[in-house]
Formats: C-alpha cells, structure tokens, sequence
C-alpha cells in the first residue's frame, strides 16, 4: 500500500494494511513506509518510485505548499498505476480553488484515470462547510482490485456496501446546504467567495515577496509555503513572527519531515487582517 501526506508521498510494502505501518522510530517515520520528500529541489512533485505499490494518496492542489500537478505529471502517475496495478486515492479538495486553465481539477481528465483510481471531493473547502464534514468519492465502476486468489474485486460495489452498512449519512440539512451549492445562486457565491480568498492569497504572496522572503503556492490553491529566512527552524520563526509581529501562522515541520524550514500562512481571513498581516510583517522584515 502507498499513501501520501502533505509534505511526502509515503509508500508502503505491498503485504501492509492501513494500521500496520509498522513501529514509529525516533524520527518520527514508520519502519514499513518508505518516505519520498517533496520539497522545493523537485518542486513538490512526487517521483515516480522504483518499485510496484499498491495504494498511492495524492493531494493536489497540495494543503500544506499549495502546489499542483500539471496534466503531464498527473499522467505520469496514472500510466505507472495502470502498469502497475495501483490504486490512486486523488484528494481534490482544493479543486475549485485553481485559477490556471491549464491545471487538471480531476484525476478524471487523464485518460484511464477512471480503472485505477478514486477521487476526494470537499464541500468544507469548496462552501465554507468547514465544521460541518461533508463531501464525497467518486468511485468508478470501471475501477477494481485483486484478492489474493488474484480474482477481481469492483471497489464501487464494495463502497455501496460499506455506506450503505456503517455510515448513518449526512443531516438533511447538510446536504440540502450541499445540494444548493449547484443551484445558479449558489455558484455565483462560491465563485464570490472563492475569488475573495484568492485575492487575499494574492495579496499576501506579492507582500511576503516584497520583504524578500521566498513564497509557493498561493495561486492555485489558499495555502502559502513559506521559506523561513537563514536557515531558522520553523518553530523559532514562529515564535518570531508571533511575539515580534503579532502575526500567526503554522509551522511547517508540523505537517512532517519535510516541512521544517517553512511556515505555512493561508488566506483564509478578512481581507483587513491579511492587509494588516502583511503590513505587520514588512515592517518586522526590514
């Protein structure tokens, strides 16, 4: 099985189950997962792995970095998943939040995506429905897996079963919230709202950049990465920014490994605050 989280695609041994990564050593990794970093040297883009997986976890547009894959590198994994056998688990939660035309919002514009992988989506991200835990999966009848005995299994019917046995389903009000989001209004105000956030993010990332500091992300997703100057560790810029500027943020090596170096600013905010934010943090950068 292969999983990603934010700042590594993760890979496991074939014969490993969800729950059985095997023992967490003292660098905080599991001894039966084999870590990939994506980091800025590949441009947070996962590498193809030199071995047959078979469950891989992608996030794009990526919480943490806000970085995307373009349809090239999205192809890529798809034809290794159809060679391979893998399963892909696509988590596009961020999707309507991508600006470049050019920048897949679904698995599903790659051709064969549908026989090897399923897709996140998120209302909580999409609507603000943050809190409320209501989203979907997109899960093709095309798309199957192999017992042991190598007899092919749909993972469609099997998720039906699963829903239909062990989850007591969203609230009505909930999903007729969710429901609404498709009617014309609801469209326009998640557009609205989406290009809010996204101005704000725009706003932050040109005044991060005015001081010089190093930003990704913050174009095609809410989310800015951002490189902690001199080689300060995340926590010590944290703490930095918070007592000397009264600024907030997330330290990076919170999210794994490969964060520790970065803090990650979203632009989930009233627009005064991302303006006074940025002011804030020009005038201790200087």
């Amino acid at each position: 099985m292969g999983v990603t989280d934010p700042i590594y695609p993760v890979y496991i041994d074939s014969n490993v189950m969800s729950g059985r990564a095997g023992v967490l050593q003292e660098d905080g990794k599991w001894s039966n997962v084999v870590y990939i970093p994506c980091t800025s040297d590949n441009d947070f883009i996962p590498q193809i792995p030199d071995k047959r997986i078979d469950i891989l976890y992608l996030c794009y547009p990526n919480n943490p970095t806000g970085t995307t894959l373009t349809k090239e590198e999205l192809k890529k994994w798809v034809n290794y998943a159809l060679a391979n056998d893998t399963l892909i688990l696509f988590d596009a939660a961020y999707e309507a939040y991508i600006q470049d035309p050019e920048i897949p919002h679904s698995i599903y514009e790659i051709k064969g995506a549908r026989k090897c992988a399923i897709e996140f989506r998120s209302f909580s991200k999409t609507a603000g429905f943050t809190g409320v835990r209501c989203g979907y999966t997109i899960v093709p009848k095309e798309v199957t897996a192999a017992t042991l005995s190598g007899e092919r299994i749909s993972l469609n019917k099997l998720w039906n079963r699963r829903q239909c046995t062990k989850f007591n389903g969203t609230s009505y009000i909930t999903q007729r919230g969710a429901e609404a989001i498709y009617s014309p209004e609801g469209k326009e105000q998640v557009k609205e709202t989406i290009n809010y956030y996204m101005t704000n993010a725009k706003i932050m990332k040109e005044g991060l950049e005015a001081t010089g500091l190093k930003v990704y992300g913050g174009e095609n997703a809410p989310y800015l990465w951002v490189k902690t100057p001199n080689n300060t560790s995340s926590w010590r810029f944290f703490d930095q920014m918070l007592y000397e500027a009264n600024v907030v943020g997330t330290p990076g090596v919170g999210f794994g490994p490969s964060g520790e170096g970065y803090i990650r600013l979203t632009a989930f905010g009233e627009r005064e605050n991302c303006i006074e934010a940025m002011r804030r943090i020009r005038n201790w950068i200087k």
